[in-house]
């Protein structure tokens, strides 16, 4: 799989069509949550896109210090569901944490992790702090990596 990095004037009308359209069927769809995905934040953030054979299968979407969490975060990780067997998630993840001290300099990152996936970002490094609380109907919980 190979990974970018862009900005959101970067991107391509097909890559945002595309990587929306994954966020909806991930999130929306799989999930069977209702939400507003669309959100105003998209803007602001760093998009990390994962594609294989010209598709894209794996993205997460990356904000500075201030501009979600104190620290720089991660948020809507998603990986197609035909294609999580492969590990890639923790390809994501890796090329995340890079593109956070790449692009922000920094090391401590912050998510709002759903609750079943703490093992995978304790994985990575990431470590719970406070109680867990639902976001959107499901439940999540604050993670930090130092």
């Amino acid at each position: 799989m190979n990974f970018r990095v862009k900005r959101f004037q970067e991107l391509t009308t097909s890559e945002l069509y595309e990587l929306l359209q994954l966020r909806s069927e991930v999130f929306v769809i799989e999930q069977d949550c209702v939400y507003q995905d669309l959100d105003g934040k998209d803007q602001k953030a760093l998009h990390v896109i994962g594609e294989k054979e010209g598709e894209i299968i794996a993205y997460t979407r990356l904000f500075n210090s201030g501009e979600y969490f104190d620290t720089p975060s991660i948020g809507r990780v998603v990986v197609k569901e035909s294609e999580r067997k492969y590990g890639y998630g923790h390809d994501l993840i890796k090329a995340s944490i890079k593109a956070i001290v790449d692009n922000y300099n920094e090391t401590t990152i912050t998510i709002s992790a759903q609750t079943y996936l703490q093992k995978f970002y304790e994985s990575h490094g990431f470590k719970q702090v406070g109680e867990g609380y639902l976001e959107d109907g499901i439940p999540h919980i604050r993670m930090v990596r130092n």
